[in-house]
Order: structure tokens, then C-alpha cells, then sequence
């Protein structure tokens, strides 16, 4: 006997709303042999999933696709962890298995071009989100992405203006702590959640002078230092008046403080936002809440398309990006 369609949905739903004591006991009510088999391996791989556990998850799908190669869950779920886990090859891979199948999840398509994108491979991206796009013709991530690809087509490589955009990075990407500056100009500096030169680039001096104990001493100190590089305060920001700090704490949001508890695996990213998220250390929404755009576009290889992706999923979370200035 198959495990029914409704009751795999019904024990994913207690997955996915917390219920787990409830759903584990909901699998070991499926029968261990036969067809049943396969589901019931997923859905102990989907257990484990939910519940932190990607490596165990990992193999229970390598053991579901070890019986039905062709099994469209379990290859789309390890494609996932295999490239949170940094194995490009095997999320590939099991992209890739998706793809073949007359019925491809949209979401494996999306992120499969993502990744030939990476890797050059623009022709083969194009067709992807090309996929996407013929059935569903609105799809705005899809079309994002495809302007993206296109773009790449034309893109002019420059050896000496890469070299030069790497050394900025490389300079914006100096952390506070390596210059000489006073213990209480980097203590507030830290309290303002400024990490780099970057950072502080995307700061005005109204920012800084309306943090607590933040006097004239500690701004000039901070002026100076950075005039010996040739830099200023606010350089990085678009030109225009910057907002004054709130009076007053907003209120909190209870719904946004649970969300700020979920894990960033929650979270519809493609492959190239997620590998940012990991690079940055960060793995829950509160975390991430707690970034700046400007430390997320900081980030090799991550531009605004990335950057809009992220702030629409938090938004749907009742959360957005922290405003430099603000702790």
C-alpha cells in the first residue's frame, strides 16, 4: 500500500507548523516496506530537515533516491542542503534531476540557472528561466533573473578596472578593528552595528553625532583617520538629507519578534542569495534583520537583484534590513 497523497501532505503540514512529536509518530505509523517505503523515508528526511538536522536529512534522501532515482522531493530537498553546504557539484546534480522531469518544480529551475549562471553557462540559464516563464509568464522572479543573464551576455571585462574594483573591496572590507582609533570611538562604532570602512563610508556625521555618547572628540578622531586615505563620512551614500533618529523605540512587532526566531532556510532564496547569507554567518531572520544593505551588496558576486530578493522575503515577515545609524 502507497502512503496517500493527503496524508503526506497532512503529516508535511505538521512538519512545517512545528508539530513534530506529532508527525514523528504520524511516519512510524507508515508501513517500513514495499512502496510505502519511499514516502515514509522522505518524510523522516523532511523531519530531520525542519529540525536542524541536514546531515541526517541528506542521507535519508540519498537513501529515498537510492530506491526511486526518479523521486522529485527528495532530489529538490538535497539539492538545497547540498548547496547551503557549500557542494556545488551535488547541487547541480541533483538540480539537474529535477529538471528532467516533465513536471519541474519551479523553484529547481530557478535556482539550477542560477547556478550555470555562475558558472558561464548562460545559454543553458536562459533556457531554465525561459521554462519558467512559458508557464508562468508573470513570474517576476524569473523575469528578474533573465534580464540578469542577459546582461551577462554583454558584460565588458576590464583586467586593470577589475583590479581596481578589487583593491576598493578589499579596502571597504577592512574591519574598524584594525585602525588606530580611540577605545570609545570603537565602542560606539560596535554599538552601531558599523563593522568596516564600508560601512562607516555609508555614515553621515548626524548619524554618528546622534548616537549616545558620541561626541566632537570621537567624530574628528574618525574624520581624520579617514581624510589619511582620503576618504569621508557619508562618501558611499546618494546625495540627500539624511532621516533623523526616532524619538522614540517603535513599537515591536509580536509577529516580526517570532519570525525573528525562524531560520533563513525558511526563507524562497535563490542559490547566489543563500550563499551570501552564508558567507555572512548569519542563520536566522533576526540575525539578518540586523544587516545593513550596504554589508550584503559588500559581498563578491551580490548585486541589487540579490539584495531586492532578501528584502521582499523579510518584508513578508513583517521584518526589513537594520538602517545604519540604528541598533
Amino acid at each position: 500500500m502507497t502512503t496517500d497523497t493527503t496524508t503526506q501532505e497532512s503529516i508535511m503540514t505538521m512538519i512545517e507548523t512545528g508539530r513534530l512529536e506529532e508527525a514523528r509518530s504520524a511516519i512510524e505509523a507508515i508501513p517500513d516496506t514495499g512502496d510505502s517505503r519511499t514516502e515514509r523515508l522522505f518524510l523522516e528526511g523532511y523531519l530531520l530537515e525542519r529540525s536542524y538536522d541536514s546531515a541526517g536529512a541528506a542521507r535519508k534522501y540519498e537513501e529515498v533516491l537510492s530506491v526511486d532515482p526518479d523521486h522529485p522531493e527528495a532530489a529538490f530537498r538535497l539539492a538545497l542542503i547540498a548547496d547551503q553546504a557549500g557542494d556545488e557539484e551535488t547541487a547541480l546534480s541533483c538540480f539537474e534531476r529535477c529538471a528532467s522531469r516533465e513536471e519541474v518544480p519551479v523553484h529547481a529551475l530557478i535556482n539550477l540557472a542560477l547556478m550555470y549562471e555562475e558558472r558561464g553557462q548562460l545559454e543553458r540559464a536562459e533556457r531554465c528561466l525561459n521554462e519558467v516563464l512559458k508557464v508562468h509568464p508573470n513570474h517576476e522572479r524569473a523575469k528578474r533573473f533573465l534580464r540578469s543573464v542577459k546582461c551577462s551576455y554583454t558584460m565588458f571585462y576590464d583586467e586593470q578596472s577589475q583590479w581596481e574594483r578589487e583593491r576598493r573591496d578589499a579596502v571597504l572590507d577592512m574591519p574598524i578593528a584594525d585602525f588606530e582609533l580611540s577605545v570609545r570611538a570603537r565602542n560606539c562604532l560596535k554599538q552601531m552595528n558599523i563593522r568596516t570602512l564600508g560601512d562607516l563610508l555609508k555614515t553621515t556625521e548626524y548619524e554618528l553625532l546622534s548616537y549616545r555618547n558620541f561626541g566632537e572628540t570621537s567624530l574628528n578622531e574618525i574624520k581624520a583617520m579617514l581624510a589619511q586615505k582620503g576618504l569621508r563620512l557619508g562618501q558611499a551614500l546618494q546625495a540627500g538629507p539624511p532621516s533623523p533618529p526616532a524619538a522614540i523605540a517603535p513599537r515591536v512587532n509580536p509577529e516580526a519578534m517570532a519570525a525573528a526566531n525562524k531560520h533563513v532556510s525558511e526563507l524562497e532564496l535563490s542559490v547566489r542569495s543563500r550563499k551570501a547569507l552564508q558567507r555572512l554567518g548569519v542563520t536566522t531572520l533576526g540575525e539578518l534583520a540586523m544587516r545593513t544593505e550596504a554589508e550584503l551588496l559588500s559581498i563578491k558576486n551580490f548585486g541589487q537583484t540579490s539584495l531586492n530578493e532578501i528584502k521582499e522575503q523579510l518584508a513578508k515577515f513583517g521584518l526589513s534590513f537594520r538602517k545604519p545609524g540604528t541598533s
